[in-house]
């Protein structure tokens, strides 16, 4: 069985910010969180629901499944990627499989944590209601 990798938001955070690399092409960031997803993201993250990976089999769509397959390394979490994120990752590893060279990873702390350190980088967050103070 295989078990997605861990990732530190500051690694994320420097994809995102390399000019050199294609978001959905060379990383695909997938949030896991359902109806929350319109309440603030990771820039360029897509939504699939924790809902459509499941450990027989995976109800994604085709689409979806194609954006996934073509991303050389694919990024899931949910709030706090304890449970959702880490789970669909797993269970895409498992039941979609990876396609040859991707690497599959969950983000460490989840939005939650991303929101705390990137949440006023107008560039590493969309669609934030309330973006949190900064830390004095």
């Amino acid at each position: 069985m295989s078990t997605a990798k861990p990732l530190q938001p500051e690694e994320l955070a420097s994809w995102l910010q390399d000019g050199s690399l294609r978001a959905n092409e060379d990383y695909l960031i997938v949030d896991v969180c359902g109806d929350d997803f319109k309440e603030g993201h990771i820039a360029s993250a897509i939504n699939i629901p924790s809902t459509e990976f499941t450990a027989e089999k995976a109800l994604i769509s085709e689409k979806d499944q194609e954006r996934l397959s073509k991303a050389k390394k694919v990024v899931f979490h949910c709030q706090l990627s304890q449970v959702r994120g880490p789970t669909s990752a797993n269970n895409y590893l498992n039941t979609v499989g990876a396609a040859e060279g991707q690497e599959v990873f969950v983000l460490q702390g989840g939005f939650t944590k991303w929101l705390e350190t990137y949440g006023k980088e107008k560039a590493l967050v969309e669609d934030v209601k309330d973006a949190p103070k900064a830390a004095e």
